[in-house]
Formats: C-alpha cells, structure tokens, sequence
C-alpha cells in the first residue's frame, strides 16, 4: 500500500498548482491567450498541460501549506506575476486600438461601432481592424511562443516563494503605460494630421461662401479622405507594428529581469 506523509503530498500538491496559478495568470490578461473566443475550459486545459511540461524542470519550492496564509500569499504572487507578463503586451494592443479610435472619430466614422469580443465593449471597425492585424503579426512572427519563453524564464529569474515583482518593477509598468498614447499617437498622426488640414480647408470655404453647407459636402469628403489615407498607409504600418510588439517583449524581459 503507498502511503504519502502531509509533507509529500503538500509537495506534489505545491510542484504543479503554484505554476499552474502563474501560467493562468499570463492566460488571463495576454493578448490571443486571453481572447474571450476561447473557452475557459480550454485555457486552463493547454495551461495544466504547459503546468505538466515545465513543473519537473524547475528548481525544488519551499515547503509551505497551501491552505496556510504564507501559501495564500505565494498564490497570489504568482497570479500577479503572471498578469503583470501577460498586462505589458496587452498595453501595446490598447494604444494600437486607440489609435484606430482616434482616425474614426476624426475622420467622421465614429458612429461606425461594433461589439469587441475581447473588452466586452464597443470600438470601431478601424480599431478593430488594427487590432486583429497586430494579432496576425503576433502570431506569424512567433511572438507568442516568445511570451511563453518568457514566462518559463520568469520561474528562474523570480523563483517560487523566494522572489516577486518588486517597487521598480511595478513603477516601470506604469510608466510602461504611457505607452498607450505614444503608440496612438503615433499610428494616427499622418491620418490625423491630413483630415486636420481638410476641415481648415473646409472651415476656409464656408467662410468664404457661407451658402455651402458645410455638413453636406464636408462628411462626405472626410470620410473618404480618411479612407483613402488608411488604404494608403496601412502597408507602411507592418514594421512599425512588429516594433511595438517586440518592445513588449521586451519590456517583459526588463519587467522579470532578464
């Protein structure tokens, strides 16, 4: 007859529970791993097989009660550990989104919204369509396996039960935030900037024969302005996409000090 002690069955208990908590985390806040498309039970499916891989190569744990407050605490250390991973990339698919709010609403296409799947929300077909052209760059450049990668060099470099994410890391997510409006900034300038100089031009003809109505003709020639500078620069907007997504990871590596 086997028989395990507490201590045995704590450690077989503990081998594979605490990374399965970190490696949910990532699922939880990454982008294509946390798509709301895929069902719950699939994610936690591929992370107990991920769990299963990586759990028998990583070093020995302290031997702690999971039920115990030093075990609920490592718990949630490693649930935030592996949302911080997984929130630094989402934040460069939130200022790429915001970038195609901001060419809808100048452009006149705000009221063009549609139900968004992965905020629960309603954004805007060109946010949309920007979204879902980073997620193809994500995953035909492999960027994906490099969060993963990412993730198993985070059990080395922070250790279960022995280290976490400390103040600086927390202070450079923050700040990491600004780089929501640095990437919407920057996508949506060229396109900002020439409907800017449409509706001065616009504004200028009114002015000058005030019998125009300036909605009739004025939406029409926005809009497909807009249109046009999108069609124009979305094939200038592959290399400046694979950037911010390589940053992420790259932050991400700065963020679990690799």
């Amino acid at each position: 007859m086997v028989e395990f002690t507490t201590q045995q069955l704590y450690g077989l208990v503990t081998a594979y529970f605490w990374p399965l908590v970190r490696i949910l985390g990532l699922f939880t806040s990454a982008p294509f791993f946390s798509n709301r498309s895929v069902p719950g039970q699939v994610r936690v499916a591929l992370g107990t097989a991920m769990t299963f891989i990586i759990a028998p190569n990583l070093p020995p744990f302290p031997e702690q009660d999971p039920l115990s407050w030093t075990g609920i605490l490592i718990v949630i250390q490693q649930f935030l550990i592996g949302i911080s991973i997984g929130f630094t990339m989402r934040l460069i698919f939130t200022g790429i989104e915001l970038a195609g709010e901001m060419i809808g609403m100048t452009m006149g296409f705000g009221f063009a919204t549609f139900f968004d799947p992965q905020s629960q929300g309603r954004s805007s077909s060109l946010s949309q369509i920007l979204s879902l052209l980073t997620m193809l760059f994500l995953i035909t450049g492999n960027f994906h396996i490099l969060l993963i990668e990412c993730l198993v060099e985070s059990f080395k470099t922070l250790p279960i039960g022995e280290a976490t994410l400390n103040k600086n890391s927390f202070k450079q997510l923050a700040l990491w935030g600004g780089e929501i409006f640095f990437t919407g900034l920057q996508l949506s300038m060229p396109i900002v900037t020439a409907l800017f100089i449409i509706n001065m031009a616009l504004g200028i003809l009114t002015r000058a024969a005030p019998q125009l109505n300036l909605f009739g003709i004025g939406f029409p020639i926005t809009l497909l302005t807009g249109l046009l500078m999108f069609d124009l620069m979305l094939p200038y907007w592959s290399i400046p996409l694979l950037d911010y997504v390589q940053n992420g990871i790259n932050m991400i590596k700065q963020l679990i000090q690799i």
